[in-house]
C-alpha cells in the first residue's frame, strides 16, 4: 500500500510525519540486501521514535543508508514484537504516518517483527518519470510512503531472526491493520 495523506499525488509527500515504534533497523548493503546486522536507530536519521517530517530524512546524503537508497527503504525491528514468545502485540501502534496538511493520521498495527518503510525513492524517476497516472498526473519522487509489515528481509539466511519457514507444525499467520482518523 502506498499512502499520500496530503490528498494531492502531484506533489511530494515529504511533509508527512513518520513514527516507527522501533529501537533498531536492519541495514542494507549497496545491492539492497540486508547485511545481517541489527543496528540502533539512536543518533541516526532513522530514529523515528518521535514523529518527524520525512523532509528531515530523505535527502540526508551524509547517512550512507539513505544515500544508497535515495531515501528510506529499510526494515525496522518493531518494539511491539516479543522475540522470546515469538509473537507480536498487534494492540500497540507499530508505526504511524500523519499529514499536517489534512490532519489525516494513519496508524499501523501488526503481529510481525518488522516493518519496511519505503519513501517512494524510485517513483517519478528514470523510466517512471514520464508515465501518466490516474487523472493524467505524473508522480514525483517521494510522492508516497509504504508501510509493509513483515519478517526481516533475508530471514531464511539468519536463523537468529524470526523464522519465515512454514510447516504443518508452524503455520503462517500474519495480521496487519491500518486505522485512519483525523487529528
Amino acid at each position: 500500500c502506498y499512502f499520500n495523506l496530503n490528498g494531492d499525488p502531484s506533489r511530494v509527500g515529504t511533509n508527512m510525519e513518520l513514527y516507527v515504534n522501533a529501537d533498531n533497523f536492519t541495514p542494507s548493503a549497496p545491492d539492497y540486501i540486508p547485511t545481517g546486522e541489527i543496528l540502533s536507530v539512536e543518533g541516526t536519521p532513522f530514529d523515528f521514535r518521535e514523529a518527524k517530517a520525512l523532509s528531515e530524512v530523505v535527502d540526508d546524503t551524509t547517512f550512507e543508508q539513505i544515500k544508497n537508497a535515495t531515501g528510506v527503504d529499510h526494515n525496522f525491528c518493531l518494539n511491539t514484537y516479543d522475540h522470546e514468545a515469538g509473537k507480536g502485540d498487534d494492540t500497540q501502534v507499530a508505526a504511524s504516518l500523519y499529514s499536517p496538511e489534512t490532519g489525516i493520521l494513519l496508524e499501523v498495527f501488526t503481529n510481525e517483527p518488522g516493518i519496511q518503510v519505503y519513501t517512494g525513492n524510485f517513483q517519478g524517476v528514470g523510466r517512471d518519470a514520464d508515465i501518466l497516472r490516474k487523472h493524467g498526473i505524473k508522480y514525483p519522487k517521494h510522492v508516497s510512503v509504504c508501510l509493509e509489515s513483515q519478517k526481516y528481509p533475508d530471514s531464511p539466511n539468519h536463523p537468529e531472526w524470526a523464522s519465515p519457514v512454514v510447516t504443518p507444525e508452524n503455520p503462517y499467520y500474519s495480521h496487519a491493520a491500518y486505522k485512519f482518523s483525523v487529528k
